[in-house]
């Protein structure tokens, strides 16, 4: 048993002396490794932290890039760093760090002002497999190292070739697509040209967070864009709200209905009711060219005329060719607006016609349908020496319907690519009104046979009733 006891202590003593030294040891390096993660962890979350003020920051959005880099070379340790972005083939500079000398340019001037810098940086472009170092890294998605720069033909046209030293030129890869590139110049912890292996494995481990970044980058840009499309369309939205009349006019014995609806966010249709005197009221109702914000402000633009030149109305013809007027010379080629005018004269009971390019006024009397389109080019396409627009008088009676509408209704087209016509427009109008519907009633009924004729609404859709009872 003594013996035994020995050799206890015999191995005991060994591990005390050999293998508890060793284990001490490995302790004091996970520790230190451990304390390194952390740093890192920390500077990653002080980055990170950094990163997303950045963002949320729309006018520093720009520079978000730029903090990419800037964490790039701190990290690395470089003296420049650059990042690409793929955007169908092409490379542009996305952000950029330091004095960062790949262009092609000898004005070195471009070094020592970080503005112009940015500025010529912005304009360099690379295609993917042009030639270029940026352009051979995005075409063989793989990383290339040169240790000495200087001595590359690929940069002899850049700003001061003889400055560079180590190159490293990396792509960025997601879902093995090319997302961009990444180029790192001359090391600063070494005394020698080239990068040294930490730093290029420090570099692999950065990539995907530099991916990650760039895509929240473009996410947030996003963002903001939309932002700004939605802060136009509200504004767009309180231009069409102003552009249509509050309430419907009562004007004697004629009763005077209204509908519009837009095919996207904001309407290229409008229609107004503008009084001239105590005998006569002008309705109007428009379909600018386009859709959306553009066609929109054309609307809005009309009106303010159309309302500026009732103050001085003599006739209707000739309030037509000044309209023109005043839009052929304030709207640029391939800008126009057709419009259909209504002049009410509820002292002599006369409904006077004129015809700017819009749709035909369809008139249901005794029990029939009359279409009347006399003559008139669209406003804005032709100075009006070489356009004329004709006007028609109509005398009302007793149960005497009228429609103007826009071609949203007529175009309108089912899953056979056929239009709604001007026909079947007719055809339900009519049969609305031999049921003895109200006006709310007809003009539900038209816009119901539409809806169930076409697979969906393409253009803005207007009409207004006029009515005499």
């Amino acid at each position: 048993m003594s013996q035994f006891f020995r050799l206890i202590l015999f191995f005991v003593g060994i591990i005390s002396i050999v293998i508890f030294p060793l284990l001490l040891q490995l302790n004091k390096k996970l520790r230190k490794i451990l304390s390194q993660l952390r740093n890192e962890k920390k500077e990653l979350n002080n980055f990170l932290s950094h990163f997303s003020n950045t963002l949320a920051d729309p006018d520093s959005l720009k520079d978000a890039a730029n903090t990419i880099c800037r964490y790039v070379a701190e990290q690395i340790g470089c003296e420049a760093v650059a990042i690409y972005k793929n955007v169908d083939g092409t490379l542009y500079c996305q952000g950029f760090h330091g004095a960062y000398s790949l262009i092609p340019s000898r004005n070195q001037n471009l070094l020592t002002n970080n503005k112009y810098l940015a500025e010529a940086l912005k304009i360099c472009r690379f295609t993917v497999g042009d030639g270029s170092f940026a352009g051979d890294i995005a075409a063989g998605q793989a990383r290339e190292i040169i240790d000495d720069g200087s001595l590359d033909d690929r940069f002899a046209n850049t700003i001061a070739p003889a400055s560079i030293r180590g190159v490293i030129g990396d792509v960025l890869l997601h879902d093995d697509k090319v997302h961009g590139i990444i180029i790192l110049l001359n090391s600063k912890r070494t005394h020698a040209k080239s990068f040294d292996k930490n730093q290029i494995e420090q570099l692999s481990h950065l990539t995907t967070q530099i991916v990650l970044m760039q895509q929240l980058i473009d996410s947030y840009a996003m963002l903001n864009q939309q932002d700004r499309i939605d802060q136009e369309l509200h504004f767009a939205r309180q231009i069409q709200d102003s552009l249509l009349p509050k309430s419907l006019p009562k004007w004697a014995q004629f009763s005077i209905n209204a509908y519009t609806r837009p095919a996207k966010e904001v309407n290229g249709d409008f229609y107004d009711f503008v009084k001239i005197d105590d005998d006569r009221l002008l309705i109007v109702i428009g379909d600018a060219c386009g859709k959306g914000v553009p066609a929109c402000m054309l609307s809005a633009m009309t009106r303010s005329f159309i309302r500026a030149l009732a103050d001085k109305f003599t006739t209707l013809q000739s309030f037509l060719i000044e309209l023109n007027d005043k839009i052929y010379s304030d709207t640029d080629d391939g800008r126009f607006i057709t419009v259909n005018c209504c002049l009410l004269d509820k002292r002599n009971s006369l409904l006077e016609f004129g015809r700017a390019g819009h749709t035909e006024l369809i008139t249901f009397v005794h029990n029939h349908l009359r279409v009347i389109y006399p003559d008139g080019a669209a406003l804005g396409i032709l100075p009006s020496e070489y356009t004329n627009f004709d006007t028609f008088c109509l005398a009302f009676e007793y149960g005497m319907s009228f429609m103007v509408f826009s071609d949203g209704l007529t175009e309108a087209v089912n899953e056979n690519d056929e239009e709604y016509g001007l026909e079947r427009l007719k055809n339900a109008f009519h049969a609305a009104i031999q049921k003895g519907y109200s006006s709310d009633q007809v003009i539900a009924e038209i816009l119901a046979d539409v809806e169930n004729f076409a697979t969906e609404q393409i253009d803005d859709q207007t009409m207004i009733l006029i009515r005499y009872a």
